[in-house]
């Protein structure tokens, strides 16, 4: 070894460690995970600059030194408060100083000591110390523990091949049960913790019990890895041997002419995919695959996985399609025996397959049915793949949060799978079915992705004819595919998703359309789903009018179609029992099988005095119409409203008070109302949360109402955003509105003059049942709403007489 690498000092013979004198003061060396036992001599490597100093005083005097360990390994240079209080006593054997600065060293153990206090912390770290005295009472208890723990170790030997014989040779020869314990202790447990309590247990018995518990512990952990070792092997072991019995059925195949299984299965797949009609670059694809999967062994998880994908590529519809049927009067014969109504979804449908027959190559529309539940947006699907002679598949969005249910998942995942419209496309082995995106309005998103923003590639015609599967990673042409969605509410729609569909509304029905509905669609249903024949029960209009009107109140005809459902599953009870007699169901007999009314007609009742008015509300399930009751009493001008309001409607009711003060000259309100007068205003139903601009008006007609002691119109309904400059601006939703009105008995509906327009898609009974009144302004709104006056009745009556 060369100067230059390092330098070594090696001391005299050191004395006897067990007459070496204890001095009361020691230097005590910092041990960063070590714990030195008595008499058990340990190389260290100190690196530290105090304990470098520190070893350099001491190998110099009487190479005795305390050994105490760090109570935090982090610590570069700990303090006394950071050490254990017990250690040991140790002897400097060996010294090497290297050239990197470090000192080698061999300390051997010499007792245990405990640290009294530190008197030094700079430039190394001296403390009083005072030997422990060890307990070490020889009885039968303690050799049998004893003999028990070397029992212990050697099985721990056998289970740990990579510790040197020696070692065992070692523990064999140690006839003292403490340093049996202190020998084992240092070897075998992992944890400075566990060995410094070893270091710091002095009864001997105590001793033994920890660690023998713990190196039992041990061996428990290294009995189970052993046997799962063997399991692996065993494993292994058989997978070779059936990957040596497969070789040795090929060559036997082979001398027989015969085929072995992994050809034929690769020749059936090859025959398979020159019948699927894939484009160049999707054949170029899967033959790759069968070249890789003619060199994966059949027991590999991979020829599975290879094999499955495969299956997919030649599954898919990539050429076949169902021929449109052209027709244009069939269709339309198709659209109206399963629908009525219903004129502007049929005639897009109409348009579309009138473009189809003069331009073959025309992509599919994306079509977008929003309207209340029950209005027939699903089973108008299924009527437009009928009338179009093409294959329908429908899948629900609703609560889908998972991007990967859209394009899948990517190959590299156990169990993966294409997203679930290529899956639809596969069912329909179609590539241009009728396509349903149920409830899209109800798409979610969370850590899994964004599957609405996912729907983008498919719903756009300018990208869908390369929609890309994360499964396949090939591209798909899904432009051939009519795909049509579903919504209750077009606000939960993500804009850019909104902007790549064609909306069309499906509002609601009247009462003759429901009648009509009824009549020629549900009843007969009913009465089929329920076992009955037609000449066993019949409806009449009447009974169909009161189910209408007295027990359902919605936009559509779910309800109307379970009330149905009832008499008809009432009157199948009968027919079971043994009555032989038709029914007939009349308006009258509607409360034995159903009981009492569930909704009663209570506008004229709930409008007779001052201060209330009807307004007209838009909700996802198509519309209501709204009570807005005011009331006053003494204050100071203050003005509260309940019932659940939102801040838009809140501030319509603000500005219809600041219009009444405004004009309350010309209305012929007194002044000093407003600053004598508390006003509340209440909309009944407060569970129910109520947003909007247009309850402006009506807002407006139940504070002047209350202020001028003059009832509004009770067959009155009104609608209308209201400004500050006394303007009535137009609002949405007029048609649900109107059905509302119209479902309620309402007579009279007053509009903004700008939604006058709307009328033009409202049904022709509605319009000649309803009458309308246009304005601009709140006064003229107000003229109309309000009933005459006291004195303008006895003007009326006078000039009448």
């Amino acid at each position: 070894m060369s100067p230059k690498q390092e330098k070594h000092k090696t001391p005299a013979s050191p004395e006897n460690p067990a007459t070496t004198p204890i001095p009361s003061t020691l230097p005590i060396l910092a041990l960063k995970d070590t714990i030195i036992f008595p008499e058990f001599p340990v190389p260290l490597t100190v690196g530290r600059k105090q304990s470098i100093q520190l070893v350099d005083d001491v190998i110099l005097q009487n190479k005795l030194i305390g050994l105490v360990a760090q109570r935090d390994s982090s610590q570069a240079e700990p303090s006394g408060e950071q050490l254990f209080r017990i250690g040991t006593i140790g002897i400097i054997q060996k010294f090497l100083k290297h050239s990197d600065g470090t000192r080698r060293l061999i300390v051997k153990g010499i007792r245990r000591i405990r640290v009294l206090e530190f008197i030094q912390e700079t430039p190394y770290l001296i403390a009083r110390t005072e030997p422990i005295s060890e307990t070490s009472e020889q009885n039968v208890e303690v050799e049998a523990m004893a003999k028990n723990l070397q029992h212990q170790v050697q099985k721990m030997l056998s289970l740990t091949p990579m510790i040197p014989e020696e070692v065992g040779v070692a523990f064999l020869n140690i006839s003292d049960p403490g340093r049996l314990a202190d020998l084992v202790a240092a070897n075998f447990l992992k944890s400075t913790q566990q060995r410094q309590e070893i270091l710091e247990t002095l009864e001997l018995r105590e001793r033994l019990v920890k660690v023998t518990r713990w190196i039992s512990s041990e061996i428990e952990i290294l009995e189970l890895g052993s046997k799962i070792q063997r399991q692996v092997h065993e494993e292994m072991d058989e997978k070779q041997r059936e990957f040596f019995l497969r070789e040795q059925l090929k060559a036997i195949q082979r001398e027989l002419g015969e085929k072995d299984p992994l050809s034929a299965q690769i020749e059936e797949l090859e025959q398979k995919m020159a019948q699927a009609g894939m484009p160049s670059e999707v054949e170029k694809e899967a033959r790759r695959e069968i070249d890789r999967l003619r060199n994966i062994p059949p027991a590999s998880p991979e020829h599975n996985v290879v094999r499955t994908y495969l299956d997919w590529l030649i599954a898919l519809p990539w050429s076949r399609e169902t021929p449109d049927r052209l027709d244009i009067v069939s269709a339309r014969r198709v659209l109206d025996e399963d629908h009525e109504d219903l004129e502007k979804v049929k005639e897009r449908i109409l348009e579309y397959l009138a473009v189809r027959s003069l331009r073959k190559e025309t992509r599919g529309p994306i079509l977008c049915f929003v309207g209340p539940p029950g209005t027939g947006k699903t089973s108008l699907g299924r009527s437009i793949a009928r009338a179009m002679g093409r294959k329908f598949h429908r899948i629900s969005l609703g609560g889908v949060r998972d991007e990967a249910e859209i394009r899948g998942h990517r190959r590299t995942y156990v169990g993966a799978l294409p997203g679930r419209i290529l899956q639809g496309i596969r069912k329909c082995n179609s590539r241009n079915p009728v396509f349903m995106l149920d409830e899209i309005d109800k798409l979610g998103q969370d850590f899994r992705g964004d599957p609405s923003s996912a729907l983008l590639e498919v719903l756009d015609p300018e990208q869908n004819f390369s929609f890309s599967d994360h499964y396949l990673d090939l591209p798909f042409d899904l432009s051939r595919v009519m795909f049509i969605t579903t919504a209750n509410v077009l606000e939960s729609i993500p804009g850019p998703l909104r902007d790549r569909m064609e909306v069309l509304e499906l509002p609601g029905y009247s009462e003759d359309q429901k009648i009509r509905i009824a009549r020629n669609h549900l009843v007969p249903r009913q009465i089929h789903e329920n076992g009955l024949r037609p000449e066993q029960i019949s409806f009449t209009d009447e009974a169909l009018h009161a189910l209408i009107g007295h027990y359902t109140r919605e936009a559509g005809l779910r309800n109307l179609e379970r009330q149905i459902a009832a008499i008809c599953r009432k009157v199948a009870r009968g027919v079971a029992e043994g009555r032989k007699d038709p029914v007939h169901v009349g308006a009258d007999r509607l409360a034995d099988f159903l009981g009492p009314e569930k909704y009663i007609q209570e506008v004229v009742e709930r409008t007779d005095r001052p201060g209330v008015a009807i307004g007209l509300a838009w909700t996802p399930f198509g519309g209501e119409i709204l009570f807005i009751e005011s009331t006053r009493m003494p204050g100071k001008g203050g003005l509260t409203l309940t019932g659940q309001l939102g801040e838009v409607m809140r501030e319509s009711a603000q500005a219809a008070l600041s219009i009444i003060r405004s004009q309350a000259g010309s209305l012929g309100i007194d002044d000093r109302t407003f600053t004598t007068t508390d006003l509340h205003i209440h909309v009944p139903a407060g569970a129910i949360p109520k947003d909007g601009p247009s309850a402006g008006v009506p807002l407006l007609a139940s504070l002047a109402s209350l202020l001028l002691d003059r009832p509004c119109r009770p067959d009155l309904a009104a609608t209308g955003e209201i400004t500050l400059r006394g303007r009535i601006l137009p609002v949405g939703g007029i048609k649900e509105k109107i059905l509302a009105a119209h479902r309620a008995g309402i007579r009279t509906v007053l509009l903004p003059t700008r939604n006058e327009k709307d009328l033009v898609d409202l049904p022709e009974e509605i319009r000649k049942d309803l009458a309308f009144q246009f304005v601009d302004t709140v006064q003229a709104a107000l003229e109309f709403i309000l009933s005459p006056s006291a004195e303008k009745k006895q003007a009326q009556i006078s000039k009448t007489g």
